[in-house]
């Protein structure tokens, strides 16, 4: 596994982007928080969506006044090569010997 998927949040930022064209960032992190069910601190929410811009998997884009994010081709290839190892773990566990 890549360093960028050990991290729950980082992946799962990507899980939310993948059939998104682009997310403006409030409206990422309160899907975040949704699913999470707690509050999210900002710093914490924006520096993982930088480590993800930085390792090249999410650009960022303007919007107007607005911070806006999208999976680039890495990233949705990342987040389906995540998808693969897992459904591969459970048919695997599941699958009676």
């Amino acid at each position: 596994m890549t360093k960028w998927l050990q991290s729950g949040r980082r992946r799962d930022l990507c899980v939310l982007l993948y059939n998104a064209e682009t997310l403006r960032g409030q409206s990422l992190k309160t899907r975040l928080e949704a699913h999470y069910d707690t509050h999210i601190d900002s710093q914490s929410f924006y520096a993982a969506l930088r480590s993800l811009e930085e390792k090249g998997f999410v650009e960022k884009r303007t919007e107007g006044i607005h911070e806006a994010y999208a999976l680039t081709d890495a990233g949705e290839r990342r987040v389906e090569e995540h998808f693969e190892w897992m459904r591969e773990k459970i048919e695997r566990e599941s699958s009676p010997e």
